[in-house]
């Protein structure tokens, strides 16, 4: 691993260039060539495909196209930039796949929002002019419907055929914009579709029966009716879209995994390969996230089998490649400390390290679902978890591969908002989780801002998911929810402050695992800063040892600077403000 504060990384320019990412249809590579040249795969997630819906009524104009550009980062990630790409380049991966939810910049017919469209192009180009490949997808318009949200693509004939022409419409836009883009841009059909009774493993199995043989055979023939209109609506646009290779997803993305139902083997042995003009250009894409709590690796490398030979067996034999469109272990989504990568993480790089090489082996290729670098990290950019993304590219590339995982080390400060926001009721900023966890459990939140009314001004603090408000600490007084300045200060309309919270240690464990949220009224919040007092005292204790040591004055960075600077500064280990 390469621990960094900062890193300037060199574009690869291997497709740089307009002209160059075309070619003629002839010189598209085979699915086979493809899944070999693609190597080492990553998933973009939680970006392109965030979304967040203000209906559930699929034929309510409400519905559609409901977000702009910000849809990006709803779920927590920064806007994606070109150098997270090269650091994956460097890293040893030559696939992301970059899934892409679109009813959310769509009419109900179908029509994709321009600025929407230009935005994921500018993606792909970013992925391509690094030198990796480029997966896009039609993602979260499919998933499992709950009480808040209703997918508009179910693998359900009565849906297809309602919804078929806003589909074809989709890909036809999407492949048109695309045309003209050589073998690095591969498509796929759709992500995880469900029944209507959203059911996971195979088709039909959330019936209160376990299995429903109508339900589970409209689904299978949807399936298959979905993946065939792609392929025709895709190969009908032309120019380079005549040959690119194509990836179709089974039910659910199901892989067959597992002995314990004797359905778990029908999303693989009742998918098609769709009918095409050309031959080998077409690839198959499961999913796959074991449970390997029980620590046995034995039985884990005897699941990772199983699973290679069900894929042979059923879709391999039907004569396209396989690729894991996403993989990584069960609890993926445990929340911080909770995840395989915390508890069992011997266990789980052993499982990785045999994962790739065995997919390798069989001539499967890998895209690991998200982690890796996440939130903040990959502003920077760097990894999250760089010893994971070391161990995944010396599985596929060998013990003696010399890549780059630089890691982010955060700085004893990080300004985590400054402008000018009045905040609101349910309106304010998001500090992320990472921030926090980096700062350690002795952290201080310091807000810069104007308190803008005589009386009912308040600041509250939300853990990240609104769940709760945390306890805090100003001024060695505990508050439970709210902070009033006015009443704190007495002080009245348009006074500044600047107020430190810290948190209890039980607190703390929790902002470290959601993040926080800053909210309130009667406040026009100018700054927050997250600080690590431990790393900035031994900052500042190093610039104290110059020669001169003369009781130096030092901004929150560490640097030393004329007592007359105004703002926030440091004199004898101790923060004050010099208006």
């Amino acid at each position: 691993m390469n621990r960094i504060i900062s890193t300037t990384i060199v574009a690869i320019a291997l497709f740089m260039g307009g002209g160059s990412l075309s070619c003629s249809a002839q010189s598209i590579e085979t699915a086979t060539e493809a899944v070999k040249n693609m190597g080492l795969g990553w998933n973009l997630g939680n970006t392109l495909d965030a979304n967040s819906h203000r209906s559930t009524d699929v034929n309510s104009d409400s519905y559609w196209n409901c977000q702009g550009l910000d849809s990006e980062y709803c779920w927590g990630q920064k806007p994606t930039t070109k150098p997270l790409f090269e650091m994956m380049r460097e890293a040893g991966f030559g696939a992301i796949r970059v899934p892409v939810t679109w009813y959310n910049h769509m009419t109900k017919d179908g029509k994709v929002n321009e600025a929407w469209m230009a935005r994921v192009h500018e993606v792909v180009d970013m992925v391509i002019e690094s030198g990796l490949y480029c997966i896009i997808n039609v993602h979260h318009d499919t998933g499992a419907d709950n009480d808040s949200w209703t997918s508009w693509l179910k693998a359900d004939m009565d849906t297809y055929n309602n919804v078929k022409n806003r589909y074809e419409y989709l890909w036809k836009q999407i492949a048109e914009e695309f045309k003209d883009y050589d073998e690095h841009l591969l498509f796929e059909s759709y992500n995880e579709m469900l029944d209507i009774k959203s059911s996971w493993c195979f088709a039909s199995f959330n019936t209160s029966s376990r299995y429903d043989a109508n339900i589970a055979k409209s689904a299978y023939d949807a399936i298959n009716s979905y993946a065939q209109l792609f392929v025709n609506t895709v190969r009908n646009t032309g120019g380079n879209n005549a040959q690119r290779n194509l990836v179709v997803n089974t039910y659910g993305a199901c892989c067959g995994a597992g002995t314990w139902n004797s359905h778990l083997s029908d999303p693989l042995s009742q998918m098609n390969l769709p009918e095409d003009n050309v031959q080998n250009h077409l690839i198959f894409q499961v999913h796959t996230y074991p449970d390997i709590s029980s620590n046995n690796l034995t039985t884990i490398k005897a699941g990772v089998d199983q699973t290679i030979n069900a894929l042979k067996t059923h879709l391999v034999s039907k004569g396209a490649p396989v690729i894991i469109g996403e993989w990584g272990t069960a609890n993926v989504d445990g929340g911080d400390g909770k995840t395989d990568y915390d508890i069992r993480r011997d266990v789980m790089f052993s499982f990785a390290d045999y994962f790739v090489k065995q997919m390798k082996a069989n001539d499967m290729g890998t895209f690991y679902w998200m982690g890796l670098t996440d939130g903040t990290f990959r502003t920077f950019p760097a990894f999250s978890q760089p010893d994971l993304a070391e161990r995944l590219a010396k599985s596929y590339h060998g013990e003696d591969f010399n890549g780059k995982w630089p890691e982010y080390e955060q700085p004893a400060v990080v300004v985590c908002f400054e402008g000018t926001k009045p905040l609101g009721w349910g309106s304010g900023i998001n500090i992320e989780a990472s921030v926090f966890q980096n700062a350690g459990e002795k952290c201080e939140l310091e807000l810069t801002y104007t308190q803008t009314a005589y009386s009912g001004d308040d600041i509250q603090l939300y853990y990240g998911n609104w769940s709760d408000k945390p306890s805090f600490i100003v001024d060695g007084k505990t508050y439970v929810a709210d902070f009033n300045p006015s009443r704190v200060y007495n002080s009245g309309a348009n006074t500044d402050h600047v107020t430190v919270f810290t948190f209890p240690k039980a607190n703390y464990d929790k902002i470290a695992q959601l993040g926080l949220i800053v909210h309130g009224t009667g406040i026009t919040l100018k700054k927050a800063t997250v600080t690590d007092p431990d790393k900035l005292a031994g900052v500042v204790d190093i610039n104290d040892n110059d020669d001169d040591n003369d009781n130096g004055v030092y901004n929150l960075a560490g640097q030393r600077v004329n007592a007359n600077t105004k703002g926030l500064l440091i004199k004898n280990g101790r923060k004050y403000l010099n208006r």
